[in-house]
């Protein structure tokens, strides 16, 4: 009787999806462009604002970039990888992409919003599916102070940078940074230095996910430092604020047994 009723479900959904409108969208990669004439041709396509579900061909970045540009759309984004890094991208098959489509599940992540003010006097905002990072952008190592939901924590960061992580971003730059690998349902942040020089030892902190960072740029004329979101830089920052943003939702199918949840389980033994 279970296997009927999971059955007769599977069937539904897969219905649904081959009435399913889609959009497919590739990078400027030849292989992605290739790769999106031969699927319209066998599926047809219509516009991102139409479609129930958007196919994305690329790596990684595109995958950010659709993303970051369709939030605001009904439709979740499937990704196929045509291109060098694809942590969040499924394999490419262009034969059997309904069935896939009628069985992936959903991943829902949140954005980190970053907030900065520039020597200048400028302000910058900008969201971060993956993490927000603070870089040093001149010959000397930048001095950091961190605040934490209005309370000091740590009062100067001699270090090359920080950053704080999403856990979809965690394997990403932060984990190149020796960050930890957090899983999708854990609900906290991961701030990890880059090369911290002093306190030498130090090498980060999980906070919650409802935590609001501060980063306060000391002695920023001499010690410049740029900040990041998501390849969205703000040149010679006096402080930034990041936390996360719930109202926003990214919602992305995975193929069964290679969601994100996998996915950063299996990077820690590989």
């Amino acid at each position: 009787m279970v296997v009927s009723e999971q059955h007769d479900v599977f069937g539904k959904r897969l219905r649904m999806v081959k009435e399913s409108k889609i959009a497919f969208v590739a990078s400027d990669m030849p292989v992605a462009q290739t790769a999106r004439a031969a699927l319209i041709s066998r599926f047809g396509n219509v516009s991102e604002a139409e479609a129930d579900v958007i196919v994305a061909l690329g790596g990684d970045g595109f995958m950010l970039q659709t993303l970051h540009r369709t939030h605001d759309l009904r439709a979740a984004v499937y990704g196929m990888n045509r291109g060098t890094v694809g942590f969040l991208m499924n394999e490419y098959s262009e034969t059997d992409l309904l069935d896939r489509l009628g069985e992936a599940h959903e991943e829902v992540i949140n954005p980190l919003s970053m907030k900065a003010q520039c020597v200048d006097g400028s302000m910058h905002q900008g969201l971060a599916i993956n993490e927000v990072s603070l870089l040093r952008a001149g010959p000397q190592a930048a001095k950091l102070k961190i605040t934490i939901d209005g309370r000091l924590r740590l009062q100067e960061l001699v270090c090359d940078g920080a950053i704080v992580a999403t856990p979809a971003g965690s394997t990403a730059y932060n984990y190149s940074a020796h960050g930890p690998i957090l899983p999708i349902g854990s609900d906290v942040l991961a701030l990890t230095a880059v090369a911290a020089f002093r306190p030498r030892r130090w090498r980060g902190a999980l906070l919650p996910k409802t935590a609001n960072v501060r980063f306060d740029v000391l002695d920023a004329e001499k010690r410049p430092v740029r900040a990041d979101a998501d390849s969205r830089w703000a040149e010679n920052v006096l402080w930034v604020e990041i936390m996360s943003e719930p109202s926003i939702a990214h919602r992305i199918l995975f193929d069964p047994g290679h969601g994100l949840e996998e996915r950063l389980i299996r990077e820690q033994f590989e």
